[in-house]
């Protein structure tokens, strides 16, 4: 009885009121057609000893597949109110559904400075100058440098900018993924890097949304913007992967930049309401800020993830395509 008993446990039979009707009641086993009955209970093929064993020892070695509990999983995590929330039906909360990605300890972000990697060679140079084309032409037509910069220019600027930062990221994974399919060969880790660039762009964008909603007018220049970006990045990636991870390191440089001038004009300009002015959730959740985080704090995430999308790129342009990608998921 108490063989049977073990037997059942091995294979995972290990419900209390089974194993308290097994021991109450005076089992009754039988072999018919190599099917074991214990009470009306058909159990087919137990486990050997061996497989017991080899089982067991995977379990100490640690060798053994599991799924993990998103509950503990860090970018996963919500409070009870939320978690409710999304029990009840209601939309879950935005900004919890994302890939893993860096979170800034108080050190780093202050410590961001704006750094420039001098252009090597026709490709790079093409890089650097085609970026500073692009963002004197912008600072002209939207005329960001004439007047005061309040909060509507500054949220517009970001929105604006954010549309077209989420852009390389996507379309760079995009035929990284299309060539691993049609090569049938590895990506050597690239993908998972740039499809979380552009994620971590477009979160930009929704924090930014938050504060403003812009305009129709707005939303078509978007619409303009993107269709020429989009093509003519893709074209340009499918030729020369190097010159776009390398426009891209030089406009996250830009990119340092405009946000050290918001932070700029946070501590001593027109924008020092910000240091005030509450985080919207969206911003907490993603950068796992503090509850009575500012937009200060939302500026100083937003350009740490600038600075290291800059890092990021440059090292990508120095590299060939085949070569591994040195940033695992979340760095």
């Amino acid at each position: 009885m108490m063989s049977v008993v073990r037997s059942l446990c091995r294979c995972g039979l290990q419900s209390q009121g089974l194993i308290k009707q097994i021991g109450l009641v005076k089992p009754l086993i039988r072999n018919v057609n190599n099917v074991s009955l214990v009470q009306g209970l058909s159990v087919r093929k137990l486990a050997t000893q061996r497989e017991v064993d080899d089982n067991v020892q995977k379990f100490k070695a640690g060798n053994f597949e599991t799924i993990p509990d998103p509950k503990s999983l860090q970018h996963f995590k919500k409070s009870e109110d939320k978690r409710s929330a999304v029990a009840s039906g209601d939309p879950p909360p935005i900004g919890t559904h994302a890939l893993p990605h860096p979170i800034w300890s108080e050190e780093e972000l202050h410590s961001v400075q704006v750094t420039h990697k001098p252009p090597e060679g026709i490709v790079d140079k093409m890089a650097y100058y085609s970026v500073k084309v692009m963002r004197k032409t912008f600072d002209t037509l939207s005329g960001f440098n004439r007047g005061e910069r309040n909060e509507r220019r500054w949220v517009l600027r970001i929105c604006f900018l954010e549309t077209v930062a989420g852009v390389p990221g996507m379309v760079a994974a995009m035929l990284r993924h299309l060539s691993s399919l049609r090569r049938m060969q590895r990506d050597y880790g690239w993908i998972h890097t740039l499809l979380e660039e552009a994620e971590n762009e477009r979160m930009h964008l929704m924090t930014a949304l938050q504060l403003r909603q812009p305009s129709q007018l707005f939303r078509l220049c978007v619409v303009g913007a993107q269709g020429t970006f989009v093509t003519m990045f893709s074209l340009a990636y499918l030729m020369s992967p190097r010159f776009c991870h390398r426009f891209v390191g030089y406009l996250e440089e830009e990119a340092v930049i405009t946000y050290s001038k918001c932070l700029q004009d946070i501590q001593k300009g027109s924008m020092q309401h910000w240091k005030t002015q509450a985080a919207p959730e969206i911003a907490i959740n993603y950068w796992k800020l503090q509850e009575n985080s500012t937009m200060l704090d939302v500026i100083l995430a937003i350009r740490a993830d600038e600075a290291h999308h800059r890092v990021v790129n440059h090292t990508l342009a120095s590299l060939k395509e085949d070569d591994y990608n040195p940033y695992k998921p979340g760095q």
